[in-house]
C-alpha cells in the first residue's frame, strides 16, 4: 500500500508526537496527516516496507541505481554528499558559482578548496557553463584532489557535461524535471546527483533526492544523511513525494500539454519588440531582459500585473514555468510583457569579479571582529556574503576583500539585490578577521 492511502486511513488516537494531535479546532493546514515513525509507517532512516519501496521507485524512475530521499533540501544532501566523499583536509576542486551549502561541507571538513571558473556571460553578468578542457587542467593541477562538485543546470538554466576520474558531485538542484520529456534536456551524468523535487516539480517545500550512481559511496552517504537530516522527518513532506512520485509514473501527456503551452507562449513573447529572453539549455526556465530596465525595475512592473517572479538580478529576471503552470498563468505572464514600456537609454551592469584571494581557510576564522564597511578593502572576510536567491557566495571566509569584491557588493545593494550576510549588519557593517 501506498504511503497517501495508508495516511488517509489514520483511525488511531494519537498518545504521541506532534502535540497537535491531529485535532482540527487548531486549524493547521495538513496537520491530519501530520504523524511521527508510528506502527505501520516504516522509517525514513532505516526504511524497510513504504519509504523503502519509495525510494527504489524514485531511483527507477530517475534512471540511477540508487536515491535517498531528503526532506531537508537539496542542502542537506550536499552536506552529507561531500563528507561521505572527502575527509578532513583534503584537497577538493568546486566550481564557483556553487551553492553556499557547498562551501558549508568544505568548512566542517577544513577542505583544501580549489576552484574552478564557468564562463562568463557579460550581458547577463553571470556565470553560465563549464567547458571539458577547464576540469581536465584543473585535474591536471591538482591531480591529489578527492572530489569535483559543480552545479549543473545553473540558476539561470545553463547546462554544463563534463566526465572525470573523482567522484563527480553535481548540485543538480534546479533539474529534477529533466528526462521527463524528448524536449527536456537529459538527465545529469555523475557519481551523485542532487536535485531539489520541489524547484520544478508538483513537490512541497524541502522536498529533494540524492542519487547514487556508484554505489561504492552509499554506506556513507547514508551514514552522514542519518547525521544531517532530522530525526523527525515529515510524513507531510514524505506524502508529497509519494504523489509527485505517482504523478511521474504517467505523466507523459502532461508534459506533452506542458510543452504546448510553452510553445503557445514563447513563439509569441519572441514576436515582442520591448524585451529579450535569452536562450540557455533550458526553456523551462526565462530570463527576461529589457532595454533600460535594471531586474529590480522589471519585478516591480510584473508585481503590477499580480506576477512574483522567481528573482531579480542586476541586469534580468528569472521566472521559472514548471508542469504545473497554467494556460491562464502564461497568459498573465504575456499580458505583462507586452505592457513593458521601450526606453532609450541603456542600463547595464557588468559585475564580473576576479575570485577573491584566500588569505586563510574558512575553518581558521575562529574571532571576527565589526568594522564599517566602507573600511573593509584589505581585510581578510569573516562572514559569507551572497545574494539570495540564489545563495552564491561573492566572498567567503578567510578571502580578502579587495576593491572589485566591495564594489561589486556595493553595486548589487544599489540595485536591489538581496544581500545577506551571516551577521546581518550590512550595508553599514561587516565581520572581518579579528586582529
Amino acid at each position: 500500500m501506498k504511503l497517501n492511502d495508508k495516511l488517509k486511513m489514520l483511525d488511531s488516537y494519537p498518545f504521541h508526537m506532534p502535540g497537535h494531535k491531529r485535532n482540527s479546532k487548531w486549524n493547521i493546514i495538513g496537520a491530519e496527516i501530520d504523524i511521527t515513525e508510528i506502527d505501520g509507517f516504516d522509517n525514513l532512516h532505516n526504511p524497510e516496507t513504504i519509504l523503502y519501496e519509495l525510494q527504489a521507485e524514485t531511483a527507477d524512475l530517475f534512471g540511477y541505481k540508487k536515491s535517498i530521499i531528503s526532506v531537508n533540501g537539496s542542502t542537506c544532501c550536499i552536506l552529507a554528499a561531500i563528507c561521505a566523499v572527502c575527509s578532513r583536509g583534503d584537497k577538493i576542486i568546486i566550481a564557483r558559482n556553487c551553492h553556499k551549502s557547498v562551501y558549508n561541507a568544505c568548512f566542517l571538513n577544513e577542505l583544501d578548496v580549489v576552484y574552478i571558473e564557468p564562463e562568463f556571460e557579460e550581458r547577463l553578468a553571470t556565470y553560465t557553463k563549464i567547458q571539458q578542457d577547464t576540469i581536465d587542467e584543473a585535474l591536471k593541477k591538482n591531480p591529489d584532489a578527492k572530489a569535483l562538485v559543480i552545479t549543473s543546470p545553473t540558476y539561470e538554466g545553463f547546462i554544463s557535461e563534463i566526465n572525470c576520474d573523482i567522484p563527480l558531485i553535481i548540485d543538480s538542484a534546479h533539474g529534477a524535471h529533466f528526462g521527463f520529456a524528448e524536449w527536456l534536456p537529459k538527465r545529469p551524468n555523475g557519481d551523485i546527483i542532487i536535485q531539489s523535487l520541489h524547484k520544478t516539480l508538483p513537490c512541497l517545500t524541502q522536498t529533494a533526492v540524492m542519487h547514487i550512481n556508484n554505489e561504492k559511496y552509499y554506506d556513507r552517504i547514508k551514514m552522514y544523511m542519518d547525521i544531517f537530516e532530522s530525526s523527525s522527518p515529515s510524513y507531510i513532506l514524505l506524502n508529497s513525494v509519494d504523489l509527485c512520485i505517482d504523478f511521474l509514473k504517467n505523466s507523459k501527456r502532461k508534459f506533452k500539454a506542458y510543452k504546448k503551452l510553452l510553445d503557445d507562449f514563447i513563439s509569441k513573447a519572441d514576436k515582442l519588440e520591448n524585451i529579450e529572453i535569452y536562450k540557455n539549455d533550458d526553456r523551462t526556465r526565462f530570463i527576461i531582459s529589457a532595454r533600460g530596465y535594471t531586474g529590480r525595475e522589471l519585478a516591480a512592473h510584473f508585481r503590477r500585473y499580480k506576477i512574483e517572479p522567481e528573482a531579480a538580478m542586476l541586469n534580468y529576471v528569472i521566472l521559472i514555468s514548471t508542469i504545473g503552470d497554467t494556460a491562464e498563468g502564461f497568459e498573465m505572464l504575456y499580458n505583462a510583457l507586452k505592457e513593458i514600456k521601450m526606453r532609450n537609454d541603456s542600463k547595464f551592469n557588468s559585475n564580473k569579479i576576479p575570485i577573491p584571494k584566500k588569505g586563510k581557510k574558512a575553518s581558521e576564522i575562529i574571532e571576527t571582529q565589526i568594522i564599517n564597511f566602507e573600511d573593509c578593502i584589505g581585510q581578510i572576510c569573516g562572514e559569507y556574503i551572497f545574494a539570495y536567491p540564489p545563495g552564491i557566495p561573492i566572498i567567503v571566509p578567510g578571502e580578502i576583500i579587495s576593491e572589485a569584491v566591495f564594489k561589486s557588493i556595493k553595486l548589487s545593494i544599489k540595485n536591489g539585490i538581496n544581500i545577506i550576510s551571516d551577521s546581518n549588519l550590512l550595508p553599514h557593517s561587516i565581520l572581518t578577521k579579528a586582529e
